[in-house]
């Protein structure tokens, strides 16, 4: 028993950076621990007791479609990370070995600098995909919830982490040593998570040198005064250094999400839409600057404006909003739920041997993850298509599982291949009955 309280104590203490130094030092890459997946079953804990803090209040009805999207966004960000292994940190072993400085790793001090060192990294890379249109458009994703909860710390980009090439390899040449580098990234990842919540107002002094939730959700703010502030990762600090801080003002509520809102719970649509505007702009642009401007400058810029725009001319968002919230029919509600349930359990149970997975397999895999966390926004956004999709991503899933278990538990196996089954017929049904309707409006016309 004092064994898992111990591992417990340990796992919540990861959330908030309160780790040893001595207990998260390596020599080795192969030694250091997956701390990210081994934080996701504290996430789960946490957001259901967000959720019951604030139903007890009764402050906010839970919004179930905004939850899935922000939930399934990490599980695509998880996937597409387990097969395109290391880019961001390309380069680095090479400029270890020609260091400036050499930092013994077992030193407290190499922990130190590695834990400052990425920090401040995350801060210049957090900032420019703010402040360069190419990379907002990979970033923009974990800002489209209009809630702010727990769970919107899992809304991630599945492309985010490939811009922040070149942000942390200076640490090489300071003679941080590549496990340091990893567990640290980690961490302050981790991190962040906790911050993204309305229940925690104020943590008084604390607030003048960590990014809080109060910081954080001025950052998360549409609202003109909360743009392009506070982009923190542990420390705030850095805002405070480079002219970026702003307080959250008590006068006036956020509106959360982004300035232009896109009404959608599509996972996928939401991951790639915003490229598609990003070039559709620069193809728009009379020269040559222009274009490489409308690519690498901010978001709000337009010729004739400074770099990241003018904010006079910026929409003037102010709470509350009109939330995008579509309902499904109460069966579908719980036919969501399920799927979401089993999106998980796949996902928790393949996501760390994807690696060693065949190129096809990991290819067969990724389709299937990315088609499920898709389904479920396409259903609540209406598109006419997701019942054919649905029926299909079914069929494929029996098709698999009758000659090879997922789960390898034969009880498990079974009544989830039943399910799947059962919803194959369900959604060729609703498949034929759409076709059957278009036929006919078709005719009509």
């Amino acid at each position: 028993m004092a064994g898992v309280a111990t591992a417990v104590a340990k796992g919540v203490g990861t959330l908030f950076y309160a780790v040893s130094p001595n207990e998260t030092t390596f020599q080795h890459v192969k030694d250091v621990p997956n701390y990210t997946n081994e934080a996701v079953p504290f996430f789960v804990v946490f957001i259901l007791l967000e959720w019951l803090v604030t139903y007890f209040k009764g402050e906010k009805k839970i919004r179930p479609n905004d939850m899935y999207t922000s939930i399934l966004h990490g599980v695509v960000y998880d996937v597409i990370g387990m097969v395109v292994v290391g880019f961001n940190l390309f380069g680095y072993e090479w400029l270890y070995e020609r260091r400036i400085l050499d930092l013994d790793w077992s030193s407290p001090v190499t922990w130190w600098v590695a834990a400052l060192g990425v920090d401040m990294g995350y801060y210049w890379f957090h900032r420019a995909t703010h402040e360069v249109n190419l990379a907002w458009a990979s970033h923009q994703v974990h800002h489209s919830s209009e809630e702010y909860n727990l769970s919107t710390a899992l809304r991630q980009s599945m492309w985010q982490r490939y811009f922040s090439f070149g942000f942390y390899q200076p640490l090489a040449l300071l003679g941080v040593p590549m496990p340091a580098l990893l567990v640290h990234l980690q961490f302050n990842l981790v991190f962040q998570f906790w911050i993204h919540t309305q229940v925690v107002d104020n943590c008084g002094p604390l607030e003048w040198i960590l990014n809080t939730p109060s910081h954080h959700r001025v950052h998360h703010g549409a609202n003109k005064w909360c743009l392009d502030k506070n982009y923190a990762g542990v420390l705030i600090i850095w805002d405070r250094l480079f002219g970026t801080f702003e307080a959250e003002r008590r006068d006036e509520k956020i509106a959360y999400g982004l300035v232009d809102q896109p009404q959608s719970h599509n996972v996928m649509w939401l991951q790639v839409f915003y490229m598609r505007e990003v070039f559709r702009k620069a193809r728009s642009m009379t020269t040559w600057g222009d274009t490489f401007r409308a690519l690498f400058y901010g978001p709000g810029w337009f010729p004739g404006t400074p770099r990241l725009g003018d904010p006079d001319t910026f929409p003037d968002v102010k709470a509350p909003r009109v939330k995008y919230n579509p309902e499904l029919p109460r069966w579908q509600e719980v036919y969501v739920l399920v799927h979401f349930v089993i999106i998980l359990l796949i996902h928790q149970k393949w996501i760390t041997k994807l690696a060693s997975f065949s190129w096809m397999s990991a290819l067969v895999f990724m389709a299937f993850m990315f088609v499920s966390a898709g389904i479920i926004g396409a259903m609540y956004d209406g598109w006419w298509w997701a019942p054919l999709v649905e029926a299909a991503r079914c069929i494929a899933y029996v098709a698999y599982a009758r000659s090879a278990p997922v789960f390898g538990i034969q009880f498990l196996d079974s009544a989830i291949l039943v399910y799947f089954a059962a919803s194959a017929l369900i959604w060729t049904s609703q498949s034929l009955a759409v076709v059957k309707a278009s036929v006919k409006a078709a005719k009509l016309e």
